[in-house]
């Protein structure tokens, strides 16, 4: 199993960085543009990339002790297996860290994965500390 361990300084506070990612169905806005749309039924979650991939995921745990969400993605071209999480860890009132760790198969997926998880933390980034979420 090929495992990607991804970490971005986000200057706002971790409790509002936390409200806005709790929030499983906001995901095409939390992570425009790399996001162009998507839904929530129920705990499956579907998400349209820029690219025009569609992935459906299963949202496992939205933890608000840990500040941590994890998920599944059950289809991509391309993967066998993919589990992630998403946690916001705090480092004072006007700055936290954002952590996404991502599991999948066969690793040979990296270099496809990988552009899509830089820009959606980079995304993330931009779209809290503009203020657009």
């Amino acid at each position: 199993m090929a495992t990607i361990h991804y970490e971005v300084t986000v200057n706002v506070g971790a409790d509002a960085a936390w409200a806005a990612l709790r929030e499983v169905g906001n995901a095409p806005r939390l992570f425009a543009p790399v996001l162009t749309d998507g839904s929530l039924d129920g705990d499956l979650r579907t998400v349209k990339f820029a690219n025009g991939i569609v992935v459906h995921e299963r949202i496992l745990d939205v933890d608000d002790k840990r500040h941590r969400v994890a998920y599944a993605a059950l289809d991509g071209p391309g993967m066998s297996y993919h589990h992630a999480s998403m946690q916001v860890i705090g480092g004072g009132p006007t700055q936290c860290t954002f952590v996404w760790i991502t599991d999948f198969l066969p690793a040979g997926i990296r270099d496809s994965l990988m552009p899509l998880i830089e820009g959606g933390a980079q995304a993330l980034k931009s779209n809290l500390e503009s203020g657009r979420i």
